[in-house]
């Protein structure tokens, strides 16, 4: 049986992936939900031992082989957005309507993970796009309920990038694991990744640059003002207009080496407020809004982070923690931003 899974929330993350004119990368995502995800952020060392979660049991068991940093839910310190020692990102994205898992029968149990715990397993075992196209062959998501996020299996897909800049995305349909080179390195939700690439084709005229004047029956005519050749760019929160924008957005980005910064910048425009979108329920009226905002640069092994209650910006080094630790460390994201008072700068 191959299970469908489907939430109700309002999901609307974005990624993207930036590069320098010396080859350096950097890649980012938004994260949105339509409950608290009660994000921590954490550092996982080499050698530690997991477990994955699969209906009625245990799955795949397996060991980290390289630390890493990044963020994880609900108090289950499995990665769901990270980087590791070697500096490949991986990233789990919601799939609603579309996430179609194994179905777990006793000869695939110990090969299987639950769709929040895939991220992880990539993180803990590979260095390269390679390793993980081919290591994924041997293993299977599992329609697994997880606490914290419904009463049915979490839909979801991925998209890892390594420090070259390559990006694979990963999407579970048909209860097998189809595999996309991404060239353009954005990603957002359903429907399926093929679908936004053939999608663009409608916005070939869209450009960074303005519109020229024209005449028109004797009458010249010009544009009012700055932005004109964006005239048509769709400006919504659903995933198909936000893959076009972050596509056009990243095709226009000036070069540079600064490309942290120039990341949240990006990221900027699929910032979500409170409020903004809304999903009606039985009883109550779900609100989404980007609770975190990341970045992760492979060659410091930083990882960047702002939530939604405190927007400056924060990083955790990997190089500054023993990677062959015994223990898990871990903080919680967010909280209340206390402003910077710099009056005194201006006496």
């Amino acid at each position: 049986m191959i299970w469908l899974a489907f939430l109700s929330q309002a999901i609307a993350c974005t990624g993207l992936l930036l590069k320098s004119p010396s080859n350096e990368v950097v890649s980012g995502r938004t994260v949105e939900f339509g409950v608290n995800l009660d994000i921590s952020v954490a550092v996982i060392p080499r050698n530690v031992p997991f477990v994955g979660s699969v209906p009625g049991g245990s799955g795949l068991k397996y060991t980290s082989k390289y630390a890493l940093v990044g963020g994880y839910c609900f108090d289950e310190p499995v990665v769901m957005d990270g980087m590791n020692e070697m500096g490949l990102v991986a990233a789990a994205f919601y799939f609603p309507g579309y996430a179609q898992y194994a179905a777990i029968t006793p000869s695939n149990q110990s090969r299987a993970l639950s769709p929040v715990e895939f991220t992880h397993w990539i993180l803990t075992q590979f260095a390269t796009i390679e390793e993980v196209r081919a290591g994924i062959k041997s293993v299977f998501i599992a329609p697994t309920v997880v606490p914290g996020w419904g009463e049915a299996p979490p839909p979801m897909h991925y998209i890892v990038y390594d420090r070259s800049g390559k990006s694979l995305v990963i999407e579970p349909i048909g209860g097998s694991l189809a595999t996309y080179e991404n060239p353009l390195g954005v990603f957002t939700n359903s429907p399926t990744f093929d679908w936004h690439m053939t999608n663009l084709r409608n916005y070939l005229n869209l450009s960074p640059y303005n519109a020229d004047p024209k005449e028109m029956k004797g009458v010249k005519l010009a544009p009012f003002g700055q932005g004109s050749g964006m005239v048509g760019l769709p400006g919504d929160f659903t995933p198909p207009s936000r893959f076009v924008r972050a596509a056009l957005f990243c095709m226009a980005a000036l070069p540079t080496e600064k490309l942290v910064s120039q990341a949240f910048h990006l990221l900027n425009q699929f910032d979500i407020p409170l409020g903004a979108v809304r999903q009606k329920m039985q009883k109550k009226i779900s609100y989404d809004s980007t609770s975190v905002t990341s970045v992760k640069d492979p060659k410091a092994l930083r990882y960047y982070f702002r939530s939604y209650d405190d927007q400056r910006i924060q990083f955790v080094d990997l190089n500054q923690f023993d990677l062959d630790a015994s223990a898990i460390v871990s903080v919680k994201m967010g909280g209340e931003e206390i402003p910077l008072d710099i009056s005194s700068q201006l006496r």
